[in-house]
């Protein structure tokens, strides 16, 4: 446990108490939430510029209810500590490229590569945001693209 972040809850079996009350009592008074200096916009986004690195991926989720998010993760952090850039409510292009302009534009210059499905926004997005990185097409949806087109020729035959 000391290694691996665990929930407040997993810790009502081992410690005999109430996770949920634990879980709330951390935050309100030994984390430092109440002073974090992103937490006036935290429900639309968060950034961690020092996080950006030559290589980043950009794409879109749905967490709950239907609520997507834009998401750029740095490729070297491997999904580990580190490794989240920004995560932005929506995927509306002029939002997302708002809140990733005020990472400094020598930072963005930085970044040599951005890995992105096709849609338009997403171009719009590395274009505005990092226009000195190569675009790259995530290969699933090339191999989706491939395998759709691969089943119309199987239908048609």
């Amino acid at each position: 446990m000391d290694n691996y972040p665990i929930s407040s809850n997993s810790l009502e079996k081992h410690y005999h108490i109430n996770g949920d009350y634990f879980g709330q009592q951390y935050k309100e008074h030994l984390s430092d939430f109440h002073v974090w200096d992103q937490k006036p916009h935290a429900g639309q986004w968060i950034l961690f510029p020092q996080n950006v690195g030559s290589q980043l991926s950009i794409d879109e989720t749905a967490l709950t209810n239907g609520e997507l998010y834009t998401i750029v993760t740095n490729k070297a952090g491997k999904g580990k500590k580190g490794a989240l850039v920004a995560m932005i409510q929506g995927t509306d292009a002029e939002t997302v490229i708002e809140v990733l302009e005020t990472i400094p534009e020598e930072k963005r210059n930085t970044v040599e590569e951005v890995t992105l499905d096709m849609a338009h926004s997403m171009h719009k997005i590395v274009r505005s945001c990092f226009s000195k990185a190569s675009r790259v097409i995530d290969r699933f949806h090339v191999q989706g693209l491939a395998y759709d087109a691969l089943q119309e020729m199987r239908i048609a035959h």
